[in-house]
Formats: C-alpha cells, sequence, structure tokens
C-alpha cells in the first residue's frame, strides 16, 4: 500500500495540472472526440460549446455559497467549539483519519452539499488538534466520503424518477425511492462502503519520513481574527454594524422560514435549503453584522476557481450532449452488454461521461434515453439502471477536479495533492459498486 501511495501521489504531483488547465485540456479533448464520433465540424463544436458555456451559472452561484456559507459558519465561534469538541475525540493520527471518513459519509448521505463542507471543516479542525497526521490524506479522506451522495437523500437521479412530470415518466413512469434509495443492493453499497473506506483510509497513511503535516499555527492564522467592538460607537452607522439586534432579528426570520419549509416538505434537503440554514446560522452566531461581513470577506477569497472553472464544464456539457457525442459514448458500452452485465456497464459508461458532464442531473439528461430503452430491451430493472448511472456519476468525483474545489479551498491545497490518495479510494470503491449492482 506504501508504494503505491507513494507512486500515484509522485505521478499526480509530476502530471497533474492546475484545475483550471485540466478543464481547458478537457474542453480540447472533448472537442476532437466530437469530430472523430460525430458528424459535427468544429465550428459546429465551437457553437455548441459557447452557447453552453453559461448555462452553469445557477449552479455555480450554488456552489459559490457552498464555500463561503459554509467558512462562515464554520468560522463562528459556536461552531468552532462543537467541531473542536468532536475533533478532540480523535487522540491519534489514525483515530482522526476514520472519524474525519465516518463523519464525512454520513453528512454527504444526508445531503451531498452540506457533506461537502462540513467533511473539509472538519478535517480543518482535526489537523489543528491531532499531532503528525497526514494533512493530506486527512483532506483526501473526507473528501471520499462524498461518493455516497448519489446513493443518499439527494441523489439528483433517485429523486428525479421519484418525482411526478419527469422528463422519462412516459418511458418508466414514476419510480419510488423504496426502488432506489432504499433497495437491497443500494443500502448494500452503501453500508460496504461505510466500513471499507475508513479502513481503507487508515491502510493508507503514510511512513513517518513521506508524512506531510501542517503547522497548527499556521491554521489558527489562518482563521478570521476578529476585531474587539467598542461599545460605544462613534455613529449611528458603526452602531449598526455592530448591533446584535440586527443580526438577531434576520436570523430569527431565516430560521421561521426554515422551520416552515420543514413542516410543510419534511426533512427534504436540496442545495438551495442548505445555503439558506448556513446563511442564517452563520448571520446568528457571528452575533453582528460586521463580525459576519468580515467572514464573508475572508470566504470569498477560496472561491475564485469555482468562479472560473464553471463556465468551462457547462460549455463541455453543452459541446458534450448537442453534438451527441454522450449518447455516442453510452451506445458504445451499451451494444457490448447483456442482461447480466447491463448494471456494470452502465455504471463504467456513467463514471466515463461524469469527467465531461460533472452534473447529475445533466448526465441523466443525456444518458437517460439510451440507457432505459436499452434496459428495457434486454429486460433489466429500470430502477438499478437508474441507480448504476447515479452510482457512476457519483464515482469518477472521486479523481474529478471540479467536486473537489469546495474542499481543497477550505483546506488551503491543491488537486494533485489528494488525488494520489483518492486514485486508490476511486479503485476499491469501483469493484465494491460493481459487485453490488451485478450480484444483488
Amino acid at each position: 500500500m506504501g508504494k503505491l501511495i507513494s507512486f500515484f501521489n509522485r505521478i499526480m504531483q509530476r502530471y497533474l495540472p492546475d484545475p483550471f488547465l485540466f478543464v481547458v485540456i478537457l474542453t480540447f479533448i472533448v472537442l476532437a472526440m466530437g469530430l472523430i464520433f460525430t458528424e459535427s465540424t468544429v465550428m459546429n463544436m465551437v457553437q455548441f460549446w459557447g452557447e453552453g458555456f453559461w448555462g452553469l451559472l445557477a449552479f455555480s452561484m450554488q456552489m459559490v455559497l457552498v464555500l463561503v456559507t459554509g467558512y462562515v459558519l464554520a468560522s463562528s465561534p459556536i461552531f468552532k467549539k462543537g467541531l473542536g469538541l468532536l475533533a478532540s475525540k480523535a487522540k491519534s493520527p489514525s483515530q482522526a483519519i476514520i472519524i474525519v471518513t465516518v463523519v464525512s459519509i454520513i453528512a454527504s448521505w444526508i445531503n451531498w452539499g452540506f457533506g461537502l463542507v462540513i467533511g473539509a471543516l472538519f478535517a480543518k479542525e482535526l489537523a489543528r488538534r491531532v499531532k503528525s497526521v497526514d494533512y493530506r490524506l486527512l483532506i483526501a479522506s473526507a473528501y471520499s466520503g462524498f461518493i455516497v451522495w448519489h446513493g443518499g437523500f439527494s441523489g439528483s437521479i433517485p429523486l428525479t424518477i421519484a418525482t411526478e412530470g419527469h422528463f422519462s415518466q412516459d418511458l418508466i413512469d414514476i419510480i419510488p425511492t423504496n426502488e432506489t434509495i432504499f433497495a437491497v443492493f443500494n443500502v448494500a453499497i452503501v453500508v460496504a462502503l461505510f466500513i471499507i473506506l475508513p479502513i481503507l483510509n487508515r491502510l493508507m497513511m503514510p511512513s513517518p519520513i513521506e508524512t506531510v503535516t501542517v503547522d497548527p499555527k499556521i491554521l489558527e492564522e489562518d482563521d478570521l481574527e476578529m476585531r474587539t467592538e467598542s461599545l460605544s460607537a462613534d455613529t449611528p452607522a458603526d452602531r449598526l454594524e455592530n448591533s446584535y439586534i440586527v443580526s438577531l432579528l434576520t436570523g430569527i426570520m431565516g430560521i421561521a422560514f426554515l422551520v416552515y419549509y420543514f413542516v410543510n416538505n419534511g426533512f427534504l434537503l436540496n442545495l438551495n435549503i442548505v445555503n439558506f440554514l448556513f446563511l442564517f446560522l452563520g448571520i446568528l452566531f457571528h452575533r453582528t453584522p460586521r463580525r459576519f461581513l468580515e467572514a464573508v470577506l475572508k470566504a470569498v477569497k477560496g472561491a475564485s476557481g469555482i468562479i472560473i472553472q464553471f463556465p468551462f464544464y457547462a460549455g463541455i456539457m453543452g459541446m458534450m450532449t448537442a453534438s451527441g457525442l454522450a449518447a455516442v459514448m453510452s451506445e458504445g458500452f451499451v451494444s457490448i452488454s447483456n442482461d447480466f452485465t447491463f448494471p456494470f456497464f452502465a455504471f463504467i459508461s456513467a463514471g466515463i461521461v461524469n469527467f465531461f458532464v460533472p452534473s447529475g442531473g445533466g448526465q441523466w439528461a443525456v444518458q437517460a434515453p439510451v440507457m432505459l430503452e436499452a434496459a428495457q430491451t434486454l429486460g433489466v430493472s429500470t430502477a438499478k439502471t437508474a441507480m448504476a448511472v447515479a452510482w457512476g456519476d457519483a464515482w469518477t468525483n472521486l479523481i474529478q477536479p471540479f467536486w473537489a474545489l469546495p474542499a481543497l479551498a477550505i483546506a488551503g491545497l491543491k488537486a494533485k495533492d489528494i488525488m494520489g490518495f483518492c486514485t486508490i479510494t476511486l479503485v476499491v470503491s469501483g469493484i465494491v459498486i460493481s459487485l453490488g449492482l451485478l450480484f444483488l
């Protein structure tokens, strides 16, 4: 294991470019593939790219707010105490790795946005408290839990096909979540990963010589330095900025809406609700508008990668869908499948398509027509087919910098720092998921 980790870490450090260059290279790869495998011309592909470039603006803003509101909430005194209390349970590097993996899996299964932020924030708190823990592996372990999101409560594909009026309803009708999220095969995969991932991450701990630690003082200095406000502000504007009443009233209004939402919708989390919750808890926990805005200013500095890179991924998605390239790739795997191997090849094809269409809902819109029709022809369960695509989408996120950006921004690391560990996780989790889809 040590030799494998060293090998993959060297490869990633040497050859994996910055995530921005990664998405630029992907852009030209997709353009070339469109020319080779579809009837599109160069101008067609450029047109598809440009027309799709701004297709993820709303989602990009949601992801920026995931990072900003999560950071703001974590930098509040009460939340830092809570994370610190939980982190204090870890007394050794191995315990820190196991605990952060377990917390990340549970949080990601509940909601992917929640898990993505909480895992990274908790890992950072553990790094402050546990000496000699490898900081790269700690963040990679926190990110590894993200793989279960599409098999959990916020999985976009199972929730889509369980919703009245979804685009493929005429073909497959409504498929309830007891046939997808709560199906035996899916629960078994989640439970297996819950057991295996913490053990795997523990086994990947580097030798003391190769361990990369971070000085806790650096992490403390990176925290928000709150100013002590004077009780007697100079101007009415200063008094408003330092007023606890303003934050309290604003926070109460936000909490009131959340209570109304959960009463009427149950514990149904989506990205907007998670951001709403983080935002108004952050306003309350920072006590004054000035402290809250200082936290926001600090948090925004880490969002540059999301702001710049997500439009490029939207452009790639535009080329993949409009040219028909994603459908061509899916049909290629369908052509070599039978009724037994089809879920496996659906999983693999979704994992490959995910590199270029890193959006669960967007990917399902592209692959669903091909996969569902093939499933019915082969006599394979459409519910399992949908979950095979869902797991493929979640699987290759482990080595797709697109989804790692918020966690990396919180941690202050680069993609190549954690991708060596994530590659091992990709291989092992791929085996676990494949076996679950084939034999359960």
